[in-house]
């Protein structure tokens, strides 16, 4: 019988074995960054205790699977938030003030002169539309672009656009916008990604070694919140190099690593041939294996596919031009072996995305079940359609807190209150037995995975009691609410062997001061956690 290098003992353990539910204090015994064996502490003592083992003393802690971020944005993140935070501004004034005081900081700074900015809610305006003109003054001349805070909208200012040579609509592969006046000239509102890089692309860039550091800084952030892993949701062959890089640098990589690629309507054949020669990508901590599509754009502009219009007569149409070309692109990428995830956010987005899957059929048995990303509206029909194929339904909870609790968003006021209703229905989901996924879409909301936790069982602001809770039928039982950080986030990325303590598994893991199932939700917002560990090895994170 193996020797642990490792026993952690006297902690509760919350091992997310199917029928586990007794968290009575155990201890776990480790080797060769794999879980030996989980019992009763005397026993694990007897078995597996050896000379050199190291004996962990977690007595009045609580051990759960190390959690994992089903989506998240760590890398290009990095060359996105660049500038001022705009979160928190809730009027044009407020913004105006903060523009006027990045463009004097910059100026000062001797920089290039762009100011930049994000997550900006999109309420600031009040309704009205984004227009260049409304912040121009403010910026000095200073050519600018900000981001909204999901990152699918952006405003650049008018000397911005003079800069991009952006006079005026332009056709794009997908339903990227370039929004225009009555009289064709650019308000200054730019919709999806390929309407706004023709700007990105005048701008300074950062260097591969700032993009490498901030990257590391953020992964090797999560594992304070209990994070052992994630799914980087975007990607191309860069990502993977720097991940490589990464992971063959130092002590590896941080935390665990799954990776989409991206693949646009525009792509050439070329350009997807290459994407499949990298299917098989991978290292130590880290692999490829996943296609990231796009099936819409937002609520809050129009730009969700909805199965009825929005309030504006908006939301009828997808991301591609032909829906038959993404159909016949998911089919390509999982005939190839890849597991495909889709940006599905209105009810008609995720309806088209199931069907297309379903005329692809299962991935191959080395690939998992194909995933929807976002799900922010889902109509009655499609739950079950959700659960028949097994698609995992990725949902980031925190997204939330941008709603406003009488319907006046613009993600509310567009989808009117029958759809609005349906917002994030979690509950829903796990009720109609389809698999869920939770993460936090970060930088879109915090990376903290202890408030993506309470927000899926409070559906509220943690730490505001007296706050409004959205569709309170929909929360989830601080246990639902791990599985989805943990066994529910694994399955949805093919690793039967993480998101579980059980003999055979990869020993990462998360020790907690309390029992997150047991504590409530605005508790388990601040709840220390003590230490992870990933592939056995240590790292404190209270002193």
């Amino acid at each position: 019988m193996a020797t642990a290098e490792i026993i952690i003992e006297g902690a509760r353990v919350r091992t997310l074995v199917a029928g586990d539910e007794d968290p009575g204090p155990r201890a776990i015994a480790l080797a060769g960054g794999r879980v030996l064996a989980v019992g009763e502490p005397g026993a694990i003592a007897r078995a597996f205790r050896g000379p050199r083992t190291e004996i962990h003393d977690a007595r009045g802690s609580t051990v759960t699977p190390g959690l994992i971020d089903a989506h998240l944005h760590p890398i290009q993140g990095a060359e996105l938030t660049q500038g001022i935070d705009l979160g928190g501004v809730t009027s044009l004034a407020e913004l105006r003030d903060a523009l006027a005081s990045e463009a004097a900081r910059v100026r000062r700074a001797g920089a290039a002169g762009w100011v930049r900015g994000w997550n900006l809610d999109y309420a600031v305006f009040a309704g009205a539309p984004l227009r260049a003109g409304l912040v121009d003054d403010a910026l000095g001349g200073a050519p600018a672009m900000i981001f909204f805070f999901d990152f699918h909208t952006a405003l650049a200012s008018s000397e911005a656009l003079r800069l991009a040579g952006i006079t005026g609509a332009r056709h794009f592969e997908d339903s990227s916008e370039i929004v225009v006046d009555t009289a064709g000239a650019p308000t200054g509102e730019l919709r999806e990604d390929s309407a706004y890089q023709p700007v990105l692309a005048r701008m300074p860039e950062l260097g591969r070694a700032e993009i490498r550091e901030s990257a590391r800084r953020t992964l090797a952030g999560m594992r304070r919140s209990g994070l052992t892993g994630g799914t980087i949701m975007d990607g191309d062959a860069a990502t993977l190099d720097l991940l490589e890089e990464l992971d063959g640098s130092g002590a590896g990589l941080p935390v665990r690593i799954v990776s989409t690629m991206d693949v646009k309507p525009a792509y050439t054949a070329d350009e997807r041939a290459a994407i499949r020669a990298q299917r098989d990508r991978a290292g130590r901590r880290w692999r490829g294996g996943v296609i990231k599509l796009y099936a819409d754009g937002v609520i809050d502009t129009g730009a969700g596919w909805l199965y009825e219009p929005d309030a504006d007569g908006d939301g009828l149409a997808g991301f591609w031009g032909e829906q038959a070309a993404f159909v016949a692109t998911v089919r390509e990428f999982a005939d190839a072996g890849f597991q495909i995830a889709t940006h599905a956010i209105g009810d008609r987005a995720v309806g088209e995305t199931i069907t297309a899957y379903e005329r692809a059929g299962r991935p191959g048995a080395r690939r998992p079940p194909h995933r929807i990303e976002h799900l922010e509206t889902l109509d009655p029909r499609d739950l079950s359609r959700l659960a028949t194929t097994g698609i995992t339904a990725s949902m980031q909870l925190p997204h939330m807190q941008w709603r406003i609790p009488d319907g006046s968003d613009e993600w509310a006021r567009r989808l009117g209150p029958l759809r609005a209703s349906r917002a994030w229905n979690a509950g829903s989901v796990l009720r109609a037995g389809a698999p869920l996924a939770l993460g936090s879409d970060w930088p879109i909301a915090d990376l903290d995975a202890r408030l993506g936790l309470a927000w899926a069982v409070l559906r509220r602001h943690p730490g505001k009691p007296d706050g409004f809770v959205f569709e309170p039928e929909e929360r989830l039982s601080p246990a639902e609410a791990l599985h989805g950080y943990t066994r529910g986030a694994a399955l949805a990325q093919g690793d039967d062997d993480l998101g579980v303590i059980r003999t055979g598994a990869r020993a990462d893991l998360a020790l907690w001061a309390e029992d997150p199932v047991e504590a409530s939700g605005d508790a388990i917002a601040e709840l220390p956690v003590v230490a992870t560990y990933l592939d056995g090895l240590r790292e404190t994170h209270l002193a």
